[in-house]
C-alpha cells in the first residue's frame, strides 16, 4: 500500500529501492545483546558494501550503499526499541518508500530456535514491541520481516525481557553470528529477487 503521502513532502532525488531497518537499542549496554541482532546486520550490510551508519535527521544511524544499480538504505533507529517506529516513519519518507514490501525490518524473535532465520511478509507482530511501534507510526503492518531466531526464555515469556537484554555465551554467540550473516544475505536477496522469492529460498 503507498504511504509515501502520509509523511508529507515526498523524497527529492532518486528513492532507495530498499530500505532495511535494523531494530536494537542504542549505547554500549546492548551491544551484543539478543535484541540488537537487527541492529548487527545492518551494521553487517554497511560493512559488506564500504559503507558506514552515521547519525542522520531520522532518529537513527544510517547509510545507503549500492548493489550494482540498486540502492540499498540502512538504518539503526536511535529511540529504543519500543519507539521503533518514530524513527521508521521518518526514514519511509527520507528514502521514498511507497510500497511497504519495500520496507525490512529485521529483529531477533522468540519463536523461533536460536539461528533460525526467516523472511515474513506483513501479518501478526508476536508480541514485539519494535514492530509494535512501527505499525502504530504507519498504521500498517505490511512491511516485511526478517526474523532472527533468539529463543525462547528459560523460565517462560514472563523473563522475556531479561533474556533478550542479556549477553549470551560463547556457543550461542557463534549461532548468532551465523545467522546475522545469513540475515544479510537474504537481505541482499529481498533486495534483488523480492521478498516472495526470499521466502521460497530462505523458509525452507
Amino acid at each position: 500500500m503507498p504511504v509515501g503521502g502520509r509523511f508529507g513532502a515526498p523524497r527529492s532525488g532518486t528513492p532507495a529501492d530498499l530500505l532495511a531497518v535494523g531494530l536494537g537499542n542504542p549505547g554500549p549496554e546492548y551491544a551484543g545483546t539478543r535484541h540488537n541482532v537487527g541492529a548487527q546486520v545492518v551494521e553487517l550490510l554497511a560493512e559488506r558494501h564500504g559503507g558506514r551508519l552515521r547519525k542522520g535527521r531520522e532518529l537513527a544511524l544510517v547509510d545507503e550503499v549500492r548493489l550494482g544499480a540498486l540502492r540499498l538504505a540502512l538504518a539503526f533507529p536511535q529511540t529504543y526499541m519500543n519507539d521503533s517506529g518514530r524513527s521508521v516513519a521518518l526514514l519511509v519518507r527520507r528514502f521514498g518508500i511507497e510500497d511497504l514490501a519495500r520496507l525490512v525490518v529485521v529483529h531477533d524473535e522468540l519463536d523461533l530456535p536460536v539461528g533460525k532465520v526467516q523472511v515474513k511478509l506483513g501479518g501478526g507482530l508476536a508480541g514485539h514491541n519494535g514492530l509494535r511501534s512501527i505499525k502504530a507510526h504507519l498504521h500498517d503492518d505490511g512491511f516485511a520481516r526478517v526474523r532472527i531466531g533468539i529463543g525462547k526464555p528459560p523460565g517462560g515469556k514472563e523473563r522475556g525481557a531479561d533474556h533478550v537484554l542479556s549477553r549470551v555465551g560463547k556457543r550461542e554467540r557463534t549461532e548468532l553470528d551465523v545467522s546475522v550473516a545469513i540475515a544479510a544475505d537474504v537481505v541482499e536477496h529481498i533486495l534483488v529477487e523480492g521478498v516472495l522469492d526470499a521466502q521460497n529460498r530462505f523458509n525452507g
